[in-house]
C-alpha cells in the first residue's frame, strides 16, 4: 500500500491536510482503542458520526479530543451526533450547526461544519450522517448540497455516514456534484461495514472539484492501525483521505 502524504505546507502556500471520517458508535465499545485508531490516523481533522449527546456528552467529546491529541472544533448534541475535531494547526475561523427536518418517528439528523485555515489555505468541513430511510435519506443528500454551497467556501470536504451504496439514489445525487475521495484516488481499503467482515461502503469522503485528491480509503494496513484495534473500537471502519488544498 502506498504511504498517505502527510500534513504539510507547500511552498505556494497551498496545505496538504488529513481527513478522518469515523462513525464511533456514541463511543460504547472499547474507547482505548478507538482513540488510538484515531491517533494513529494522525489527521489534521476528524469528522465524527454518532459522537456522544446525552448526558454529559461533553465531557465525553472532551475526553475522545483530549487522547485522541486533538481538540474539540464543533458539533455533538447540538448538531444531533456529527461533530468536528482538530489539531491545533487548524485555525478555527467559525462554525455553526444545524439540524435538519425531522421526520416522526425516525431520529433526529443535523449537520456539525466549521471554516478552518491552514496558514494561507481555508477549507469548510462538514461531518455528517444521512438517514436510514432512503425517502428522508435523499432529501437529505439535497439538502448537504445546499449546505455545501451556502457555506460559501471554494474548497470544501464533506466526511460522513452516509448509509448508502455508492450505486444508491442518495450517495450518487452527491456524487454527482463532488469528488468521492475512493472512486477519484483510491488507497487503503474500500468496505466500512462491518469491522472484522466488511462488505460494504457507507462511508465516504467528498470534496469540492477545486481540492485535490492524494488518496482515500480505509487505513486497514497503516503503521500503528491494529486489526483488533479495528474491530474493538465501532462497528464501522474509518476513512482517512490527504487533500491538498490552494492557498487563498
Amino acid at each position: 500500500m502506498d504511504q498517505l502524504p502527510n500534513s504539510r505546507t507547500e511552498p505556494d502556500g497551498s496545505a496538504v491536510v488529513r481527513v478522518l471520517s469515523y462513525n464511533v458508535r456514541s463511543m460504547r465499545d472499547d474507547r482505548a482503542a478507538l482513540a488510538r485508531v484515531i491517533r494513529a490516523c494522525a489527521p489534521d481533522v476528524v469528522c465524527v458520526q454518532e459522537a456522544p449527546r446525552f448526558f454529559r456528552w461533553r465531557k465525553h467529546a472532551a475526553w475522545l479530543a483530549r487522547e485522541s491529541g486533538l481538540v474539540t472544533v464543533t458539533g455533538g448534541a447540538t448538531a444531533a451526533g456529527p461533530m468536528i475535531l482538530a489539531n491545533l494547526r487548524a485555525h478555527v475561523e467559525r462554525t455553526e450547526d444545524l439540524l435538519l427536518p425531522r421526520t416522526p418517528g425516525l431520529h433526529q439528523r443535523g449537520f456539525a461544519t466549521a471554516v478552518l485555515r491552514f496558514g494561507a489555505a481555508r477549507l469548510a468541513v462538514i461531518s455528517c450522517h444521512l438517514s436510514v430511510n432512503p425517502v428522508e435519506r435523499y432529501t437529505q443528500a439535497g439538502l448537504l448540497l445546499d449546505r455545501v454551497a451556502t457555506v460559501g467556501e471554494p474548497h470544501t470536504v464533506v466526511g460522513g455516514d452516509f448509509n448508502d451504496h455508492p450505486d444508491g439514489r442518495a450517495f450518487t445525487r452527491i456524487a454527482s456534484e463532488l469528488q468521492d475521495g475512493w472512486a477519484v484516488r483510491p488507497w487503503g481499503g474500500e468496505h466500512t461495514s462491518r469491522p472484522g467482515d466488511p462488505y460494504q461502503r457507507l462511508d465516504a469522503i467528498f470534496a469540492t472539484k477545486g481540492v485535490e485528491f492524494l488518496g482515500c480509503g480505509v487505513p486497514e494496513k497503516l503503521s500503528g492501525v491494529w486489526a483488533e484495534d479495528l474491530v474493538a473500537a465501532t462497528d464501522h471502519l474509518p476513512v482517512l483521505a490527504a487533500v491538498r488544498i490552494p492557498a487563498g
